[in-house]
């Protein structure tokens, strides 16, 4: 680790925020050599990818089942530095099942990229053939460097591609769509492409897929430690409600419900709607407007989960897609999460784009969840749900529609000594915990940058391997 400079060690740094974003700044700079606080309001840490104790099943859950994958460099290196990365299970397959039971898989074969991908493709028999070359055929224009318009949806774009209806609902729709949690025209082309770039065309190693083997907010327990050994501290439950700049002590104060706080430096780690309800607590300051502009631009997309506990195994499968129903991903959470092996099942279902679901009453839900579970694993209709529990995140995501890159601010802030993060800012990442961790990152760096102590903090991407070095 970098020795703290003697100018860092005398400067503070408060984060606003314990989700991802905050806590990749702060260990950043806390390695850096700034002293740091980070203002949590609740009484764990995660952000939206965060645990907590479900009341009605006396279970520890996740808010929703998050995934990172092989190229998410940022992300896998915030684990290392905090000593967790070995709390990652991973796994290169994806097993595709059709209501009824027939499943494909589709794996990496040993072949340079961007071939990887495609003896899986070529055998998946949930795709026709005409399915399967329509899939190649857009494969490729993505590989060739297709430069559409980028104010163009992936819905007009695959329509351009003449793409099979099977093709558009068992894969775009299903893998990508709901991996990105919009409909296929509110997803910008670009956002669409670096999914596909990255997870099968790339590397088989960057389309690997990871899951924490331990709930979300245990996991970033190892920040926690990780601040507390640099002189840093995290405290929960404390509710920012404004900031104010004193321009002759060169600090800010920071107000929360539980008193005042001053720093040298500020870092507002907080989802598009957290800083607009902030807002009026904050300074005037020039470029205020614009940012709030940039925020209205954003709008919400929801992600529910079904969580189910049955008195037996009803699937050797960790993970699977499943097809043509409402609930879309399958995470046999009780055979590889620590602690849950107790001779049953514990499977969380996620459902994306899920505004209709999300309307549905519990009852209603776990119900339709329970059912179309067992027309993949018919095993479900002779076991015995033992408990349940349903969650709606309704802000789960941001979206990523066409141009929307015009309203994601960058790091530095419209204030003196503040800077933003927040998986909603400009990253060239959708809403995933990799964009998070990146805007934490990238905050840091600028902050380094204005005390003239410049640093490289953010891992490189994943380079392309194979012939994919030649076509990117």
């Amino acid at each position: 680790m970098t020795e703290p400079t003697q100018k860092n060690a005398l400067e503070t740094v408060i984060v606003v925020g314990g989700g991802v974003a905050g806590l990749s700044a702060a260990t950043a700079l806390a390695d850096a050599g700034f002293q740091v606080t980070v203002l949590e309001r609740r009484g764990y840490l995660g952000g939206r990818a965060s645990s907590y104790l479900h009341p009605g099943t006396q279970e520890v859950i996740d808010n929703c089942q998050h995934v990172l994958f092989g190229c998410c460099t940022a992300l896998v290196d915030f684990y290392k530095r905090i000593g967790v990365e070995d709390r990652i299970f991973w796994d290169s397959r994806m097993t595709l099942i059709e209501p009824g039971g027939r499943r494909s898989t589709l794996k990496p074969a040993g072949l340079p990229a961007p071939m990887h991908g495609l003896p899986g493709i070529l055998r998946a028999s949930c795709f026709s053939i005409a399915d399967k070359v329509a899939l190649v055929r857009a494969f490729t224009a993505i590989m060739l460097g297709s430069k559409p318009d980028p104010k163009m949806s992936l819905a007009d774009w695959l329509k351009r591609q003449g793409q099979t209806k099977g093709a558009m609902h068992r894969f775009w729709w299903l893998v990508i769509a709901s991996a990105l949690n919009a409909d296929l025209d509110c997803i910008g082309i670009e956002y669409a492409f670096k999914v596909i770039r990255e997870l099968f065309l790339n590397s088989a190693w960057a389309g690997a897929m990871g899951m924490s083997r331990v709930p979300l907010s245990e996991l970033y327990k190892g920040a926690s430690e990780y601040l507390a050994a640099r002189g840093g501290e995290i405290r929960y439950q404390e509710h920012v409600e404004g900031a104010r700049w004193d321009e002759a002590g060169q600090r800010w104060r920071v107000m929360t419900r539980n008193g005042e706080l001053e720093s040298s430096h500020l870092v507002l780690a907080l989802p598009f709607e957290g800083l607009q309800k902030l807002l009026p607590g904050l300074p005037e300051a020039d470029g205020v407007a614009g940012l709030a502009d940039q925020l209205a631009h954003h709008q919400h997309w929801p992600i529910c989960s079904a969580h189910l506990w049955f008195d037996r195994q009803i699937t050797e499968l960790d993970h699977a897609v499943l097809l043509d129903r409402d609930i879309h991903w399958m995470y046999h959470k009780s055979r590889w999460q620590e602690g849950r092996d107790g001779g049953g099942s514990y499977v969380e279902l996620v459902i994306s784009v899920s505004r209709e679901f999300a309307a549905l009453s519990r009852e209603e839900a776990l119900g339709l969840a329970v059912s179309q579970l067992a027309e993949y694993f018919p095993v479900v209709k002779e076991a015995k749900l033992v408990k349940s529990a349903l969650t709606k995140d309704l802000r789960a995501t941001f979206g990523v529609p066409p141009g929307i890159d015009a309203y994601r601010p960058g790091a530095v802030s419209p204030w003196s000594n503040c800077y933003l993060a927040g998986d909603w800012v400009a990253t060239g990442w959708p809403a995933t915990m990799e964009s998070a961790c990146r805007s934490g990152v990238l905050a840091a760096e600028a902050l380094c940058r204005a005390v003239g102590a410049p640093r490289t903090i953010l891992a490189p991407e994943l380079k392309p391997t194979g012939l994919m070095r030649l076509l990117s």
